[in-house]
């Protein structure tokens, strides 16, 4: 048995959304001052398309640098923007004293049919990252997505895609959310079959509300299998026993992922801290006990 592999800490990350409202930045908040004693390597903070939450993400992103000791990785994407605006945001990340940033192509906004790139601007998330390089030594994270991008022509497109991230400067990559654990462990083989020895952390998204998990799931093409759906089945007026169901999913997933070696996590909280903390426990990941 290898006891050293068993011994390897787990790191784990968390992402937020910009809050709407006093009251959603309250929850945020308490979110993350939750899952701060946690100590993940970063928490990123997301960004609207057509960078409709530009100035809310950069108020996140300062508040956490200003309040607690958190990593701030902030989105950045191509949409709505030219080359020239968008290195001004990212040296204003720089200046602030932010290092790590989530490089993304971007949705388009939600009244346009496609993605079209900003005549200005870097078509895709390659472009960007080798943008970004130019400008500072920035940590960059970028997107994967085990079950392929939607508007991929196939896998080994969307693998190609991956690959120019990857080479254009890009850290590590983080998977979109996915439930068939087969699946990301079939496109981390790919990943290592293409050359690509980069880091390719999974994506874990605790659901909170099933109706709104398939409209995510349907816009980036993440499958959601008849057994979860089994699941969750005439759950609909009962949210205690959602979210215990919704905790056992998440927990038998990592689970199932730290057995094949998988050393690192990142969760989609959607501003929540209950389902991602328990989930972390139950993997091992806890406060630090304090130490005279």
């Amino acid at each position: 048995m290898n006891t050293t592999a068993q011994k390897k800490p787990i790191d784990v990350s968390f992402e937020f959304f910009p809050p709407t409202s006093g009251a959603m930045e309250k929850t945020m908040w308490q979110s993350i001052e939750h899952l701060a004693v946690l100590k993940p390597r970063f928490v990123s903070v997301t960004y609207g398309a057509d960078g409709s939450t530009r100035e809310r993400t950069h108020a996140a992103v300062a508040r956490i640098r200003q309040e607690t000791d958190l990593t701030a990785a902030p989105h950045l994407t191509c949409v709505g923007a030219s080359k020239a605006q968008v290195d001004d945001i990212a040296r204003e990340y720089w200046d602030m004293g932010v290092r790590h940033l989530v490089a993304l192509r971007g949705d388009p906004p939600r009244d346009a049919p496609r993605y079209v790139p900003h005549p200005e601007g870097y078509a895709y998330a390659s472009d960007l990252v080798a943008g970004l390089r130019k400008i500072a030594d920035f940590d960059i994270s970028v997107a994967a997505y085990p079950e392929i991008h939607p508007e991929a022509k196939n896998a080994a497109s969307d693998l190609d895609n991956l690959k120019r991230k990857l080479d254009a400067g890009a850290s590590r990559a983080i998977t979109q959310f996915f439930f068939d654990v087969s699946k990301y462990l079939r496109f981390r083989d790919q990943c290592a079959n293409a050359g690509i020895d980069t880091q390719v952390i999974p994506g874990i998204l605790p659901i909170t509300r099933f109706p709104q998990l398939e409209r995510f799931a349907d816009q980036c093409g993440a499958s959601v299998p008849g057994w979860l759906r089994d699941r969750f089945d005439g759950l609909e007026d009962d949210p205690e026993t959602r979210k215990l169901i919704a905790a056992s999913v998440a927990i038998e997933q990592v689970a199932l992922l730290k057995r094949e070696g998988v050393d690192e996590f990142h969760f989609y909280t959607l501003n929540r801290h209950e389902l991602a903390f328990a989930i972390c426990h139950a993997i091992g990941v806890r406060p630090q006990k304090a130490t005279d």
